[in-house]
């Protein structure tokens, strides 16, 4: 491990330590993983995980979320949210994320309140700051530390330090909100975000580890890594049939392959 990854752990426990207490909001994934992880080592149980439970997150997101509190002995603290009962959040504009983490966050503040806690975390890191985030407004105008990306801790460097750490989740895929596969614009609902979720789990159950179904209307556009294209074109027929007995009227293979954040292409030129 180079010395610079080190010297930015160390930073990042004197972060935790300095708050005493604090909630962290966990997802399972391989940042919040990471840094609930560092909480929990350095501030014992003293560091509280709070889980969002919605209909943006897939079901198996949550199991290995509560799986990891449970193996870790982390006291986990859930949260029943109704995303698409926030006013503007189904209209999909531009700056949903914003919206939906203004609301979800102010309900993890208030719930940490409740129990005594003054430092609410989220899991957001270096890399980060490369993509048009619009939640990351909700993040800094709420006062929520994001220990990661103060210790300048990039993406790679986490999947490092857990591996190190054996933590499974090291080489986990990354997974954003089901929300983000919808074309800015178009209407989200209930049944279109359990569309999505099955299609995906489909992909997942097919072998496939890294990938994105997104929706443009009816039709579902699905992203994976180039060296998974000889997979995908094995199982076009298979995947087709899957999808479109699931609701799509059209499947197609994106020719540029997964990347994050493509729904953000048609408008984000690099200024934000």
């Amino acid at each position: 491990m180079e010395n610079l990854t080190t010297e930015k752990l160390e930073k990042l426990k004197e972060s935790l330590q300095n708050m005493q207490k604090t909630a962290v909001a966990f997802s399972g994934g391989v940042d919040s993983t990471f840094l609930l992880k560092v909480a929990h080592d350095v501030l014992g149980d003293n560091a509280v995980a709070v889980t969002v439970r919605s209909c943006l997150v897939p079901r198996r997101e949550l199991a290995e979320a509560e799986n990891f509190c449970k193996s870790n002995g982390i006291r986990q603290l859930l949260i029943d949210a109704k995303p698409l009962e926030i006013p503007g959040f189904d209209e999909n504009p531009q700056d949903r994320c914003y919206i939906c983490k203004r609301s979800i966050f102010q309900q993890i503040v208030e719930l940490a309140a409740r129990h005594g806690i003054a430092h609410v975390c989220e899991g957001s890191n270096a890399d980060d700051t490369k993509d048009y985030r619009p939640g990351m407004k909700a993040v800094s105008e709420l006062g929520i530390k994001s220990p990661l990306r103060e210790a300048a801790l990039a993406k790679a460097e986490i999947r490092e330090l857990s591996k190190a750490m054996k933590l499974e989740t090291w080489n986990k895929p990354s997974f954003a909100c089901l929300a983000s596969r919808f074309v800015y614009g178009e209407k989200i609902d209930e049944a279109s975000l359990k569309m999505v979720e099955a299609a995906e789990q489909f992909l997942l159950d097919s072998g496939f580890t890294q990938m994105r179904v997104r929706v443009h209307g009816k039709m579902a556009r699905i992203e994976v890594p180039p060296q998974d294209f000889p997979l995908m074109l094995e199982n076009a027929a298979k995947i087709n049939g899957a999808l479109k007995g699931l609701g799509f009227s059209y499947v197609t293979m994106d020719l540029q392959g997964y990347r994050t954040g493509s729904m953000n292409e048609a408008f984000y030129k690099g200024n934000f």
